[in-house]
């Protein structure tokens, strides 16, 4: 009994201290965007917030974040649609042959997405010169797609794998086509799937930073990380602002995983016990 009590309360001492050591540098960036700027440069420091909304005023009237804002939306929102509506196209399919044959094609689209950045960094940079798209939100979307694409359609594949194929052929013996079985019956029943394909494409696109710098010089095109790491103070650096601003483009995220955290848990776990 005592040796059962011990056992539980390390537990969740361990998970209470991988959970503070996880979390503390955000609640301290969170409190450090609700204080003043007397609180930010005080001596000792003071970890109690004012809740002061000064910071957030300057970030939005003075650096301008709600443009940045506007472009990460166009850009993950876009790179979203294309990821999913290709990988549900690609993940079917794969889902449809032999198990063996699927396999070895999955393996090779997720090797496509361990190259790192910086390797193919330039290809990318000299195909948009060539082709006008630098600068522009399609010279950002493309390669976005490219690295979340392989992902979603491992998701997927997996995901369809499960779906009973009788379904597909009572909906083919009542006339659909094979495109028709597939967002008649199939989507719909994917819905956890989709979501978690969707919801991871979406965040890689919204906090992606070193394609967004190196593609997109132009202020107006930038998006929200980018715009960022280049605030600028008169002599010091605006910490307030950019944790004011870190917290806007933080919270929707934060949010949407919070209240979708089942369906995402459902589709990443897809195929896990039959593979």
């Amino acid at each position: 009994m005592r040796r059962g009590w011990l056992k539980k309360t390390g537990f969740l001492v361990g998970v209470f201290l991988a959970a503070a050591f996880s979390l503390a540098p955000f609640l301290l960036f969170i409190s450090l965007a609700f204080k003043t700027q007397a609180q930010v440069t005080a001596i000792p420091p003071q970890l109690w917030p004012a809740f002061s909304l000064d910071f957030f005023r300057s970030a939005i009237a003075r650096y301008g974040i709600m443009g940045y804002l506007v472009n990460s939306t166009i850009v993950a929102g876009s790179t979203t649609v294309v990821t999913i509506t290709l990988g549900t196209l690609a993940g079917y399919a794969l889902a449809r042959l032999p198990r063996r044959l699927a396999q070895f094609a999955l393996m090779g689209i997720l090797a496509c997405a361990m190259f790192p950045q910086i390797a193919i960094a330039g290809p990318i940079w000299r195909f948009l010169q060539l082709t006008g798209w630098l600068n522009t939100y399609q010279g950002l979307v493309l390669p976005y797609v490219a690295l979340t694409l392989p992902l979603s359609v491992w998701i997927l594949a997996l995901f369809f794998r499960e779906m009973p194929e009788e379904l597909e052929d009572a909906a083919l013996v009542d006339g659909c086509t094979r495109l028709g079985a597939l967002i008649r019956v199939i989507l719909p029943l994917s819905a956890p799937g989709l979501f978690t394909a969707s919801i991871l494409s979406f965040i890689y696109a919204w906090n992606e930073f070193f394609l967004a710098l190196l593609i997109v010089t132009d202020p107006a095109k930038q998006t929200m990380p980018v715009g960022i790491a280049l605030f600028q103070g008169e002599h010091t650096v605006p910490w307030g602002e950019i944790a004011a601003a870190s917290f806007i483009t933080t919270a929707p995220l934060v949010a949407m995983v919070l209240l979708f955290q089942r369906r995402i848990v459902t589709g990443l776990s897809a195929g896990a016990i039959k593979g």
